[in-house]
């Protein structure tokens, strides 16, 4: 399968970030680094690298969504594909089994046709036997 971007690396990569991105891990971990951040910066022990209202933060954070976005773009339009491609598959298979449903009922309506003409064919056969079984007794009958 190649999407947007093949089947590389690159692709592989940004799904695995996507994913990543969504667990409950990633934003414990997100939350407790803002968390430090924000304590770090306002306890009044240490120097402030990034004082209120936390510009370097919301840089940071600027940044992450920046390359964020489209990762989790790029892995969804990948998934479209994937999706994409196994709809086809199943649509196919479904053709498939349709084409070959129709083509056993087909047939079984050929046989249940050429049932009915035997069976026609056997009542014409029985009836002409019973009429010359007739005749013959007759024929015999009338001898006597």
């Amino acid at each position: 399968m190649h999407g947007a971007f093949g089947d590389d690396e690159f692709g592989r990569l940004a799904e695995k970030l996507a994913r990543f991105f969504g667990t409950p891990r990633y934003i414990l971990g997100q939350t407790v680094v803002v968390t430090a951040w924000i304590v770090l910066n306002t306890v009044a022990l240490i120097n402030h690298f990034d004082p209120r209202p936390f510009i370097l933060l919301n840089l940071i954070f600027s940044t992450q969504a920046a390359y964020a976005a489209p990762l989790i773009l790029l892995a969804q339009t990948r998934q479209a594909d994937r999706d994409k491609m196994h709809g086809e598959m199943i649509d196919k298979r479904h053709t498939a089994i349709e084409e070959s449903a129709k083509t056993q009922a087909d047939r079984l309506v050929t046989l249940l046709q050429s049932n009915t003409l035997l069976t026609q064919q056997d009542k014409d056969l029985s009836d002409e036997i019973a009429k010359l079984t007739r005749e013959i007794h007759a024929a015999l009958t009338k001898k006597e």
